[in-house]
């Protein structure tokens, strides 16, 4: 790449961050639906092969996706608000339960008693809290119906999402091949090989980790059903959402089930039961779920997961969270070629005067060149920037 193409990309790329930061309030409906374009395509590709004109393909894409969140939405979310509220409500019995059972062994132990609270006061000030908080949330709708923009804003974002996924899945194939187009012809290759690892690292961590979350909440709200439990969709949700990190769900399930269950039942052999329901999910997770769906393709650490996590939910919020691991992803495509351009480098071996030497680590990068090559070679039909 030559100077003035460098500083050209350089330049495009400071202009689009401009862009972004000057036109975030107008960006979630879009972001929303190159996103779910995205996720469609590779299914909206699999119908096109069965003669399906595109457009078609789409409408069932869209179909189906709509048939989930109206099934989630009539069916798990008064469950899931059911069980929110019952917990509310059974906070100042929670307390009661733990100062008549723990209490006693925590102040023979350590002389402290950590729950000696009034219960009268905590039931009151849980049910004001409550209502307060319905309060709340009756005056910021009336708030929302009131301000027109507001309201006008939240239905553009609503209704513009699934206008630009259709139009996005539909032109998926268009648009990325004229994107590759426009790319100057020296680095078009390297171009298409980084596209066609992105799209592997994203579409394992997209369509794959999520789809373990979903299936690892399913797993453990029904094993927790099953064992009888009240909360059982509430806390295999939660474990499912947690499992974004590795291992949290698993452990954020089990100490919640495990109180929850003792709570309930009072009787230790219930605790049994729920190591055996995470036992299993958490086998059926590194056994089945993750070699089928994701295996080895995202590359991170566990630490560097969780350092993601943090990472972006300190500088963004909730949204950084969501887009923490495949930015993450993404960036470890780029230093994986990074680094294999650094070994090959002429700075590498600066002021090293021993051939021999400098044969190994040189092979070591060609062999790193070569393997992405040929990774990105046999995947390039399937790239997404193809």
């Amino acid at each position: 790449m030559s100077t003035l193409q460098k500083t050209f990309a350089l330049l495009l790329i400071a202009v689009c961050l401009v862009l972004i930061y000057f036109l975030q309030p107008i960006l979630a409906p879009f972001l929303a639906g190159i996103v779910l374009g995205y996720l469609g395509d590779p299914i909206v590709d699999r119908l096109e092969r069965y003669r399906l004109p595109r457009s078609a393909g789409v409408l069932i894409v869209f179909l189906v996706f709509g048939l989930v969140v109206g099934a989630i939405i009539l069916v798990v979310l008064p469950l899931v608000v059911g069980e929110f509220v019952k917990l509310i409500r059974d906070i100042p019995a929670a307390l009661a339960w733990l100062q008549e059972t723990a209490s006693p062994w925590i102040v023979s132990q350590f002389g402290i008693d950590p729950f000696d609270v009034k219960l009268d006061t905590v039931t009151a000030q849980v049910v004001e809290n409550w209502q307060k908080a319905g309060g709340v949330v009756g005056t910021i709708l009336a708030q929302v119906t009131q301000s027109g923009f507001a309201f006008l804003g939240a239905l553009g974002v609503v209704g513009l999402t699934p206008v630009v996924a259709f139009y996005i899945m539909r032109d998926w194939d268009d648009i990325m091949l004229q994107i590759r187009e426009m790319m100057p012809r020296d680095i078009e290759p390297t171009f298409v090989q980084l596209c066609t690892e992105c799209d592997e690292v994203l579409g394992a961590f997209l369509r794959g980790q999520l789809l373990i979350m979903f299936l690892l909440g399913c797993i453990y709200a029904i094993g927790l059903y099953i064992v009888g439990l009240e909360l059982a969709i509430l806390i295999g949700l939660l474990s499912g959402l947690a499992s974004i990190v590795p291992y949290l769900g698993f452990f954020v399930g089990i100490i919640a089930a495990s109180i929850a269950a003792m709570f309930q039942f009072q009787d230790p052999v219930y605790l049994v039961y729920v190591a055996m329901v995470f036992g299993i999910g958490q086998a059926l997770e590194g056994w089945v779920l993750t070699p089928w769906l994701v295996g080895d393709k995202i590359g991170l650490h566990p630490v560097a997961v969780i350092f993601a996590v943090l990472a972006g939910g300190q500088l963004f919020g909730f949204v950084g969270i969501l887009l923490a691991l495949p930015v993450a992803a993404v960036i470890m495509v780029f230093v994986r070629h990074l680094h294999a351009s650094y070994i090959q480098s002429e700075y590498y071996f600066q002021g090293d005067d021993s051939s021999q030497v400098a044969d190994a680590p040189r092979a070591a990068g060609a062999s790193l060149v070569a393997d992405a090559n040929q990774a990105a070679g046999s995947d390039e039909d399937n790239s997404s920037c193809g």
